[in-house]
């Protein structure tokens, strides 16, 4: 039997047999392109029959229904002659009176390529052949044939479809790697389409940079709105306070001199230092004024004005330079506090994961083009100890990719995988081996 046959199809080639065994002489394998009916038909006429005159032809819409007949005739027949003005039903029978042959298994590949006479003559062989006939065809047109027996070839389920493709190829990625899955359920159990998988060009590829450049963007935006928004209210706020305290009034001109004079002492005093106590000392100094006679109280015959000091208090407060208003302000030193720079790690340690036995296995957890993203994300998960990043490239492009710890087995992985922050499990991390890390750093030098 021929090697690496999956159960489902193997088991499809005894229910064929079996059918012949009951009595069908023709059988149409039906299925789209792709789903090994060729490679069925080889295990086929292979191992079944093995005492009968066998026939294999690969159809073409190229090939003439000639050329089919003497494919045919020339692998049951020794040295036959074929009369090019008959039939192939005539030439058969012509051919088997003077020879016996013994039983036959024709199989055809691409049977839609048959015409229209060819059928007529397949039909009319089976059901009246002097000796034992059987036909197998693979064809994509159901109905072509009416008497025949019509077998749908069935995809492959997802447990068979990583049989298969473990039978050729040896590093294949863990269950859990989501590309991985993603590439199973899109083939739709098409062996044809399994086995075009690309080791080298299907790596799971996390979109972390696209949703972190994302977010940074939108906070900024909204911080400057904001920003903006308090500065025209602030500015708002100033221009209306300048109006009301220096509008020239000429009816009370000794009011506007003093309150100019009040005006110059708040200033000179440290904006930023006002405290309960400077507001509680204006306060007595307010009642000190009401209780003065009536020519020194030049404020209190406008009772919206006794507020004005507290005001001023108040808009002075959060001002972090000194107002020049007619003389020379002192200015406060200004102190300008150390901006910590954000914690790096190390670069890309592609050596480390050289050093590493190949069956060593890794938890991917963050693969992105942008260097810094990389250190930000092992600063702020604190993953500095266990944590490594290799480099490598893929689509013209180089990747820091971000890994967690060495782990001897898978089992080892998963129970490290659960002590994660929930931060860094949110991004889906998936198992890698160290072998397939290699392969990735070798795509850098290419």
């Amino acid at each position: 039997m021929q090697s690496q046959i999956l159960p489902s199809r193997a088991a499809l080639v005894d229910r064929i047999a079996l059918q012949f065994e009951y009595g069908q002489n023709l059988i149409v394998l039906l299925g789209p392109s792709g789903l090994g009916k060729s490679y069925l038909l080889e295990t086929f006429i292979t191992d079944k029959y093995s005492d009968f005159n066998k026939s294999f032809v690969q159809l073409s819409a190229r090939m003439s229904d000639m050329q089919l007949m003497s494919e045919l005739l020339e692998q049951s027949f020794r040295s036959p002659l074929i009369d090019q003005n008959l039939s192939l039903s005539e030439n058969f029978y012509q051919l088997a009176k003077q020879q016996n042959c013994g039983p036959c298994l024709w199989v055809l590949d691409g049977g839609r390529h048959l015409s229209e006479e060819m059928v007529e003559e397949l039909t009319t062989l089976t059901k009246h052949s002097p000796t034992t006939l059987y036909v197998l065809l693979a064809s994509q047109s159901v109905g072509q044939f009416k008497s025949a027996v019509e077998i749908h070839l069935e995809a492959l389920s997802i447990a068979e479809s990583k049989q298969l493709m473990k039978c050729y190829f040896n590093d294949l990625p863990y269950d859990e790697d989501p590309v991985f899955q993603t590439f199973l359920r899109e083939a739709h159990g098409n062996p044809s389409l399994l086995l075009a998988w690309q080791p080298t060009q299907h790596t799971a590829k996390v979109v972390v940079t696209d949703k972190v450049s994302w977010r940074v963007h939108l906070i900024t935006l909204l911080v400057i709105i904001m920003l903006l928004i308090i500065g025209f209210l602030y500015k708002s706020d100033m221009t209306r306070w300048w109006h009301d305290f220096y509008q020239p009034q000429p009816e009370t001109p000794v009011a506007t001199a003093i309150a100019v004079d009040t005006l110059k002492q708040a200033v000179t005093e440290p904006a930023v230092t006002i405290d309960s106590s400077q507001v509680e000392a204006a306060d007595a100094q307010s009642a000190d004024q009401q209780a003065q006679p009536e020519q020194d109280k030049p404020l209190i015959d406008n009772p919206t004005q006794e507020n004005n000091v507290a005001a001023i208090l108040d808009s002075l407060a959060p001002v972090a330079e000194p107002v020049d208003i007619t003389t020379s302000l002192a200015e406060e030193p200004t102190v300008v506090e150390p901006v910590p720079q954000t914690q790096q790690i190390m670069p890309a340690d592609n050596a480390w994961y050289l050093q590493q036995p190949d069956s060593k296995v890794v938890i991917q957890l963050l693969a992105v083009t942008q260097q810094t993203i990389a250190e930000q994300f092992v600063a702020k998960q604190s993953l500095q100890v266990l944590g490594k990043v290799y480099q490598t490239r893929r689509n013209d492009k180089v990747w820091w990719v971000v890994t967690y710890g060495s782990f001897d087995n898978l089992n080892a992985a998963r129970e490290a995988l659960a002590s994660l922050p929930e931060a860094v499990r949110k991004n889906q991390p998936f198992y890698k081996k160290i072998s397939k890390i290699k392969q990735e750093i070798a795509l850098l030098d290419q």
